[in-house]
């Protein structure tokens, strides 16, 4: 750029006529650097002549545009010559300051095709304001996209006629520019927001053509195989599909450089910019005439992904500068495809998952079939023998057997009951259900299943209703299919109904039959109540009479009304109870054609109505325990002493408690033991701890699922209560392996017992439990015994030797008294006085000592006190003893608190005589007394040598002594610190020691306030 002074046209003029000048010129006084340049330039080389010569009108504008801080431009006369002011500068970009007196439509050649018909309507007498008009600049030596809003008006000159046009103008490119790749990158992520695979993210990229092509004139995604030395071209926008610039895939392993270096992503991982002149010879490319000079190269790296899946080669505006702002929207455009990518891979493997998820379904429906038809030949085989023999009357079973193979029987169909809902239940799922839909009186089938629980209500003291109504016309059901929806819901409620009633209706209404199972039970909780018909899922806080259930019979009952065409819904609240409701219509229009069967069906046998009765029975608290025991057991490891099996002998009976939810269990386990025990049984942990006050067992026998409290709760709450902290357990859990007997022994249980088991095994483990806490009872207590002996003995002795020493003390004193000792004499009766003292504490440590260790801990006797008062009097009776050291006592004034007094006198007492003891006589014993939050802090402090690091951890032990510097006359049995950190202890507080050469040895005792 030239400085105004050397541009053509401008010439400098005499003295004399600068002056003269100045003078006619006053009106362009000012302006900023355009009126400095404007008043410097010659203009009669111009067509608007001498600045002299310029009409009223003309200066007049120009000084208002000068004066102005809002971007003005005059064009004055026919040929437009501009003249602008400083706001307007940064608008003409490189082309100032040859724009000032440039013609406007030479200067702004590029912009006619936008304003040039404005800029007509103005000349001829027509203003017109324009916002955000787009146009092509040529102002920084390209063509240039840019935005402007504006007005042209036309300026009449003293002939009334159009002397030039008065054009305000400001620029809003920038803001253009946001909003629109804003509106972009949206329209983008909205497009991207529900793609599924990586295709689908090429497709919907290759859909955005021309959305944003003024900001982005092409946009290629490629995607990277695993080993990075290849990409793929899945999707693209703006180039022909048969443009050089758009090659289907790309080595990157190669010797030669490809077309796109897409390695660069991969070694730097960030945005890399590529020129694109001469790179691919003549090529084309929206919107503009010339193709694009530069792309970017943009890495796509998913979230959870190591390196850059993918790349975006995203072309460059050859109309804009690649500013801050637009690498800004590039960056943005790879944050949202890369987000698009981080969604299809989190699908991805989701649908991995769920595929997993599907096949592992798969493989469990097949193998609930196979191994739930397998189970029933066994079974079968089991239970034909079995009822052949109970109902022999030629050769009639004892009374023995017959409770052993009527607990087998039981036990075999409910077993064979469990199977066959497995059955079910996979062979709906399976598609395989073989249905027979017949015309059924419901009413009387229904009172009918219902029926068979009128005993199981009436025992558990339970209010039993059944309303059922003969109906209007029979109801196509398959009938095995209503049986099990029946007894399974009626079921449910009585195992949940531990007071109250049970209702069962069955009502006609328009067009369909309703069955409703009401009862007054625990509820369930609302939160349960989404998943509560989904297979295998327990509702594990609600109460129930057992622990029992596999979790599939409301998942049975939902299928087999969804079969019959009908419905099925819950209501239930928490603590009051539920209500299922079972609505199935009336004809067979809803039923598969080739499933019905117009023929009545009889109806069936009630075996299966006997086996949910008899199941509900064995669910009460005093249901019949079988006692029968078993017959010897047969096994290929060693066999038990032979005396297990003619009952199991203790050295006296102990008392063992069952806690079983099962009454067979109960009764089977009770048989074992009671021969040489006394046994109790309940059905679950609460009854069991409720019993205890009133029957201390020696041994608790637990299953660990129950309801109310299961065997891990109750071994719980035997270990927090102190009466019941030694009693054994066993637990006993259908759960096997090595980390479920694990997880039972770190609960505390004295042992962990798999079902099944075999009779020996539980002898053994019962017998091992009563003898290991009888041994364990029997040392605790010859401990105490021992305990209160050395406790007699050690007060005993101390006692003795209190009694002479108190003699010597008074005999001492009293010679001490006499004026006519002489000094030998005297000075062997203070040495005499001084032994005797210091044997005195030593018995009384001795005391403390065995109290401490043997009594559980030092008894202390709280009273209000002063503690300032406390810790003076103990440092002046100190001082007594050692007249020649000084003392150095600081205290903050203290509350009136509950503390021993004299116990803490003699912390203090031991502390500061320690203090003395082990610091050299010229050294003052600092003692502080603070007050803290919620505390109060005793200091002792000497500056003799420091305590060795080794010992510093014992230093509270008892007999630890040490001390450099101290004769063996000076030195304690090592309790007195121990009987400090004990009497510290007792008042709930704390003492540390800090010791160094520099600053020697602290010790800092720590007392709860209680005011």
């Amino acid at each position: 750029m030239m400085h105004p002074m050397t541009q053509p046209g401008l010439a400098a003029a005499p003295d004399s006529e600068k002056t003269s000048r100045a003078s006619l010129m006053d009106w362009l006084s000012g302006g900023g650097v355009m009126g400095e340049l404007i008043r410097s330039m010659d203009w009669s080389a111009t067509p608007l002549g001498p600045v002299e010569s310029w009409p009223q009108s003309l200066r007049t504008t120009v000084s208002l545009c000068l004066s102005s801080t809002f971007p003005i431009l005059i064009a004055w006369g026919p040929e437009r010559v501009q003249i602008y002011n400083d706001a307007y500068r940064p608008i003409c970009g490189a082309k100032h300051p040859q724009s000032m007196g440039q013609r406007f439509n030479e200067c702004w050649a590029s912009a006619l095709p936008a304003v040039g018909g404005v800029v007509d309507r103005a000349q001829a007498g027509t203003g017109s304001y324009l916002e955000n008009l787009p146009m092509i600049l040529d102002r920084h030596g390209y063509l240039e996209e840019a935005f402007m809003t504006f007005s042209f008006s036309p300026i009449r000159d003293e002939s009334g006629n159009v002397g030039g046009l008065f054009h305000p103008i400001t620029e809003t490119t920038d803001k253009m520019l946001s909003a629109r790749r804003t509106q972009a990158l949206q329209h983008l992520a909205a497009r991207l927001g529900d793609v599924k695979s990586l295709a689908e993210v090429g497709e919907r990229l290759s859909q955005a053509a021309g959305e944003s092509v003024l900001d982005l004139p092409f946009l290629l995604y490629y995607q990277f195989d695993e080993t990075g030395r290849h990409a793929r071209l899945l999707g693209g926008t703006g180039l022909a599909q048969d443009s050089v610039a758009r090659p289907a895939e790309l080595d990157l392993g190669g010797p030669d450089e490809p077309c796109w270096p897409l390695a660069r992503v991969l070694e730097s991982r960030r945005m890399e910019p590529v020129d694109l002149r001469g790179r691919f010879g003549a090529w084309s490319c929206e919107p503009y005439e010339e193709p694009p000079h530069q792309a970017l190269l943009i890495p796509l790296q998913p979230v959870g992904a190591a390196s850059p899946t993918g790349c975006l080669v995203a072309g460059v505006s050859v109309r804009r500068a690649l500013d801050e702002s637009y690498r800004a929207f590039y960056e943005l455009l790879g944050s949202t495809v890369t987000t698009a990518l981080t969604n299809v891979r989190a699908y991805e493997e989701e649908q991995k998952r769920a595929a997993a998820l599907a096949e592992i379904d798969r493989a469990k429906t097949a193998f609930f079939s196979n191994v739930s038809h397998e189970f029933r030949t066994p079974l079968t085989l089991m239970l034909g023998p079995l009822e052949d023999s109970l109902a022999d009357l030629t050769e009639p079973l004892s009374a023995g057997q017959r409770q052993r193979q009527q607990l087998i029987h039981r036990n075999g169909l409910r077993l064979l009951k469990l199977v066959n809902s497995l059955l079910d239940f996979s062979r709906i799922e399976a598609g395989r259900v073989q249905a027979s839909y017949r015309p059924t009186d419901l009413s009387q089938l229904t009172v009918d299943l219902a029926s068979a629980f009128e005993s199981a209500m009436a025992q558990a003291g339970l209010t039993y209703l059944v309303t059922a109504p003969a109906l209007p016309e029979p109801v196509y059901v398959d009938t095995d299919f209503w049986e099990k929806i029946v007894l399974n819901l009626i079921s449910n409620a009585f195992k949940f109904t531990l007071k109250g009633s049970v209702e069962v209706w069955l009502t006609p209404l328009e067009g369909r039959v309703r069955l409703t199972v009401r009862d007054t039970g625990t509820g369930i909780p609302e939160a349960e109540m989404p998943r509560l018909f989904e297979r295998f899922h327990r509702v594990e806080t609600t109460r129930g009479r057992t622990y029992e259930g596999t979790g599939i019979g409301l998942a049975l009952v939902q299928e087999l009304v969804r079969l019959q065409g009908g419905s099925l819904r819950a209501e239930s609240v928490e603590g009051l109870g539920s209500a299922f409701h079972v609505e199935l219509p009336f004809g067979h229009a809803h039923l598969d054609p080739a499933r019905i069967d117009s023929r009545e069906k009889p109806l069936g046998s009630q075996s299966l109505s006997s086996a949910f009765a008899e199941e509900a029975l064995r669910w009460l608290p005093d249901a019949v325990e079988s006692p029968a025991a078993p017959a010897p057991v047969t096994t290929a490891e060693p066999a038990a002493p032979p005396s297990r099996d003619e009952g199991f002998q203790f050295p006296s009976r102990p008392r063992i408690l069952i806690a079983d939810d099962n009454a067979d269990m109960r009764g089977y386990i009770k048989s074992l033991l009671q021969r040489s025990s006394e046994v109790r049984t309940v059905e679950d942990g609460e009854a069991a701890y409720a019993l205890m006050p009133q029957w201390m067992p020696d041994l608790v026998l637990s299953d660990v699922m129950m309801p109310r409290l299961d065997g891990f709760g109750l071994l719980r709450k035997l270990r927090e209560d102190a009466r019941t902290r030694s009693v054994p357990l066993i637990l006993l859990s259908a759960r096997a392996g090595t980390e479920a007997r694990i997880e039972g022994l770190q609960a505390g249980a004295d042992d962990y017992l798999v079902k099944p088991f075999n009779a020996p095994e539980l002898l053994a483990r019962v017998e091992s439990a009563v003898r290991l806490a009888r041994e364990r009872t029997e040392r605790e207590r010859a401990a105490g015994d021992r305990v209160k002996l050395e406790q007699q003995l050690i007060g005993i002795v101390s006692h003795d030797l209190r009694s002479p020493i108190s003699a010597i003390l008074m005999s001492t004193q009293l010679m001490l008294r006499r004026m006519d000792l002489d000094e030998k004499t005297a000075k062997m009766a203070a040495r005499i006085q001084t032994s005797a003292e210091r044997a005195n504490r030593m018995i009384r440590d001795l005391l403390d000592f065995t109290q401490a260790r043997l009594g559980g801990g030092l008894r202390i006797e709280r009273a209000p006190a002063a503690l300032h008062d406390i810790v003076w009097h103990a440092v002046e009776e100190v001082k007594l003893a050692h007249s020649g050291r000084e003392f150095l006592l600081d205290m903050d004034d203290m509350p009136t608190g509950e503390w021993d007094a004299d116990r803490l006198s003699q912390v203090i007492i031991n502390l500061v005589s320690n203090a003395v003891k082990y610091s050299p006589a010229p050294s003052p014993v600092h003692i502080q007394v603070r007050k803290r939050p919620h505390q109060a802090l005793v200091e002792v402090h000497n500056g003799g040598e420091p305590i060795s690091p080794a010992l510093l951890p014992l230093l509270f032990e008892p007999l630890q002594r040490g001390g450099q510097g101290v004769d063996k006359a000076g030195r304690s049995i090592g309790l007195g610190l121990y009987i400090v950190d004990q009497i510290v202890r007792a008042h709930g507080g704390s003492v540390s020691v800090q010791s160094t050469v520099q600053s020697g040895t602290t010790f800092s005792v720590h007392l709860p306030l209680q005011v």
